[in-house]
């Protein structure tokens, strides 16, 4: 065995292995795969191989479209059949919900380059014969899509990586990895140890071991897959016999389940509810080709829905179920990047869709190994997404529950209930009593809406255009009974309620809680210097004043957004996104100096912070503190320490909504008080609170920019519109010789803001493509409808030629073109006023 490696991959499943390909593919021929027993002896042998082009992640999209493209490549470099079978994937739409969800989808895929068509009972008749068509709206097909032989294409990878120089061990256990204080990890196997300078896991039902081999908590626990194989029916045999095509992979998803031909008979594979989660705490020692006792009565119900879907199902007997250990994570995306906490550390593990996704996971991340970056955004499957917060009682919860979810309608506005409420602040009950309808991020439970006192979604509505066994199509009934909030890809029934929350906010005053914020603190003698050396923005120098300031990669995308203010002399106080805490104070602790003269400190639960916004948000304040708020005293973009009644907090003169506001951010213990205070002095004068949905509504009028929509590490600083906050000429940070290079090169898009015609019911929410005379020139990063300006909006990056105001465009929104015109920047009050209303 090698006693040193460039990099060491651990796990020999189609997931490692295109990993191990990938980097020797990028040049580091001395890399080295370690496989406890036979390649593909985990997850790989028993996956139905199916190659699933659709995805409603932008990520998980491209990643998936790589993954079809490259295997056929991989075939012809190797000479190796790898069994791909390209014959389609069908997947049909028994209700409206379900066609809004394709046509969502079919401006995803037309952004990323992947092509879908659209299909008529008739046209699936057509090419599946055996298919009933009653019932059904219609159907969206992936020409390119299929089915492939996880264990060919497995050892086609592994020839293609030996080919390039790469070593693979067989039947070699990894019982050890430590890291030396020079960052030289060592991975001692049962035949030596291997020194290398990075370590990647692929390890699948293992994931969770191999984390604790190296303190990682990694949030992956599989759930049992079960499919079942038919004997031959005589109809599919005589149609092979005839030479016929193979009729594709078959997908109901409103019955959750997808089939396919299977050597003359039919695969079936169910997503039923109930499946529960498996190999907790990891498998045996010698687990290998495993599987567990199938349960028949649990796929009874998706079974019924196939016969009557396709009776040929129910004609023939059963060969063998198939009930194997498929990786899960909360979501359902996979988890691929660097480990938090951890130098050259890097996972790729919880692939529900592994044999599809392992191309483009491969590829992504040699991308970020070697070249220091990946290419596309990987946001959506970066393992900082999660934190903490998911121990092992949480993943079971939401890994059953992200499995069962596989096929229902996946509404953008949905918030999943399993393992919630797990992360309160202190005014959760209050915010409750006021009617709260909250959302979810990093664990924290936030107002999303308040619905009226008594509100109730209609019976006659509940289940309307969901999916066929659960009726997903709503929020879980509160304790009473009454279900207040509906999903929908379309104007939903809180459309109106959040209009009333913009119009106070806008009119009188409105508080909303931002606690789920991720904070830090950054001090020590070097702390000023250090930030002006990475942030593109320069770091204010009088204490007090308060800065937007982003972190960019080296090729000057922007990997995050921070508010900086120094709240201490020599002390400042970093706000970020609360999704993103793991990730942005992850990088942070990264780029630390090895001098000790910068000391972080997360914060993130010490502190609340509520958003008081509106022109009557100063009269409020001004019953609670003696300190003078007027324009001359207390700025736009300063703060100061302020007692509010015998409370205190850090008032932030900035928010999300464009308004006159503050940020009151405080002692977390001192929450309910300060609540309880702003609501009775700002009583009188129509205070109300509101939620996420209103902010960001008002947001997307103001043209604001979010992470990973608008600002992203494929958009450069210049494209996504951030001059004011970019400043080359003041020294060296990251990412500034890029932009300098981009300034003289040109960019490649702009971020604009367009005025939507045509508008009924359903606004932009982000992914539409954008078309010139039929071109696609751009695609929506976000979108909604501007209530204070009364017109449907999007937030979107074309192409330059097209950037320029008054450009007339189109946008396809759930199927339909509409116009689309591109305004002026901050549609609402582009000269700030209300923000700097003095008084």
């Amino acid at each position: 065995m090698k006693a040193n490696a460039r990099a060491v991959v651990i796990g020999g499943g189609v997931v490692g292995v295109s990993t191990l390909y990938h980097l020797a593919k990028k040049g580091w021929s001395d890399v080295v795969l370690l496989e406890r027993k036979e390649l593909t002896s985990g997850s790989t042998w028993h996956a139905a191989g199916l190659l699933p082009l659709f995805n409603m992640s932008y990520s998980v999209g491209q990643i998936h479209k790589y993954s079809v493209k490259f295997y056929q490549e991989l075939q012809e470099e190797t000479g190796m059949n790898v069994g791909f079978t390209q014959c389609s994937n069908i997947r049909l739409a028994r209700t409206k919900d379900r066609w809004d969800e394709y046509m969502y989808y079919a401006g995803i895929a037309e952004t990323i380059g992947i092509p879908v068509k659209l299909l008529t009972p008739e046209q699936v008749k057509e090419i599946w014969p055996l298919c009933e068509t009653d019932g059904l709206l219609g159907a969206i097909q992936h020409p390119d899509d299929g089915y492939i032989q996880p264990a060919d294409l497995t050892q086609a990878l592994a020839k293609g990586a030996r080919d390039l120089g790469a070593t693979i061990y067989r039947n070699t256990a990894v019982t050890a990895i430590a890291q030396g204080d020079d960052g030289t990890w060592t991975v001692t196997t049962d035949k030596g140890e291997i020194a290398c300078e990075h370590v990647i896991s692929c390890t699948g039902n293992f994931a969770r071991r191999t984390g604790a081999m190296v303190g990682l908590d990694v949030p992956v626990i599989p759930v049992e897959h079960q499919y079942i194989v038919t004997e031959p029916h005589p109809a599919i045999v005589a149609r092979k016999k005839e030479g016929l095509p193979e009729m594709g992979v078959l997908r109901e998803s409103d019955s959750s389940w997808y089939m396919r031909e299977e050597n003359g008979g039919l695969l079936l594979g169910p997503y039923e509810v109930g499946a529960p989660c498996c190999y907790v705490d990891g498998p045996s020692e010698d687990s290998e080709y495993e599987l567990f006792q199938e349960d028949l009565e649990r796929l009874m119900p998706y079974v019924e829905t196939a016969i009557e879907r396709v009776p040929a199902f129910g004609e023939v007997g059963i060969k063998k179920i198939y009930n194997g250990a498929i990786a899960y994570t909360p979501d359902g995306s996979p988890i691929i990047g660097p480990a938090p906490g951890l130098k050259n550390f890097w996972l790729n593990e919880g692939h529900s869709f592994g044999v599809t996704a392992a191309g483009g996971a491969g590829w992504q991340l040699a991308e970020w190994i070697v070249e220091g970056e990946p290419s596309i955004d990987m946001m959506g499957v970066d393992p900082r997404r999660f934190g903490p917060y998911a121990t092992e009682g949480y993943l079971r919860e939401k890994n059953e529950e992200a499995y069962a979810n596989v096929f229902t309608v996946h509404y953008p506005d949905e918030e999943r209930s399993a393992a919630r409420p797990l992360k309160t602040t202190p005014s959760y009950e209050r915010m409750k009593r006021l009617g709260a309808v909250f959302g979810s991020v990093y664990g924290w439970e936030r107002p999303n809406w308040f619905a009226p006192e008594g509100y109730a979604v209609p019976e006659s509505e509940l289940g309307v255009g969901a999916d066929v066994l659960l009726k997903h199509n709503h929020a879980p009934a509160l304790a009473d009974g009454r279900v207040v909030e509906k999903w929908s890809f379309r104007r939903s029934n809180y459309f109106e309620h959040v209009g009333n929350e913009v119009t106070n906010v806008h009119e009188n005053v409105g508080l909303l809680d931002m606690s789920a914020f991720a904070k830090i603190e950054v001090s020590g003698p070097g702390a000023r210097s250090w930030l002006d050396s990475i942030f593109a923005n320069r770091i204010p120098k009088k204490r007090g004043r308060v800065a937007l300031c982003h972190l960019l990669t080296k090729n000057g995308g922007v990997r995050s957004e921070f508010t900086v203010y120094e709240w201490k002399p020599g002390r400042f106080y970093l706000v970020s996104a609360g999704a993103y805490e793991a990730h942005d104070h992850d990088v942070l602790f990264k780029l630390l100096p090895d001098n000790g003269s910068v000391t972080l400190r997360p914060i993130t639960q010490q502190y609340g912070v509520f958003v008081l916004a509106g022109p009557r948000s100063r009269d409020v304040l001004r019953r609670l503190t003696r300190t003078e708020l007027s324009n001359a005293a207390f700025p736009w973009l300063s703060g100061k320490e302020i007692s509010v009644g015998r409370a205190s907090a850090h008032a932030l003169r900035v928010n999300f909504v464009g308004e006159l506001g503050w940020e009151l951010h405080h002692p977390i213990e001192q929450q309910n008080l300060i609540f309880d205070l702003i609501m009775e002095a700002g009583a009188e004068l129509g205070i109300k609170p509101f939620g996420i949905r209103a902010m960001t509504a008002m947001a997307i009028e103001k043209s604001y920019r979010l992470i990973p929509r608008e600002l992203s590490i494929e958009y450069t600083a210049w494209e996504s519109g951030l001059d004011r906050f970019v400043h080359p000429d003041k020294g060296e940070f990251i990412g500034r010789e890029a932009l300098l290079k981009q300034r003289e090169e040109g960019l490649g898009w702009n971020y604009v803001t367009l005025e939507v015609g045509g508008v009924r019911d359903a606004d932009a929410r982000g992914n539409e493509a954008i078309y010139r005379a039929g071109e696609l020139v751009g695609r929506a990063t976000h979108g909604g409808y501007g209530w204070r300006v009364g017109k449907s909006l999007a937030l979107a990056m074309v192409r330059p030629e097209f950037a320029a105001e008054g450009t007339e465009l189109e946008i396809r929104i759930l199927g339909e073109l509409h116009p689309a015109k591109v305004i002026g920047e901050s549609p609402f009050d582009p000269e700030n006023a209300a923000l700097r209303t003095d008084g």
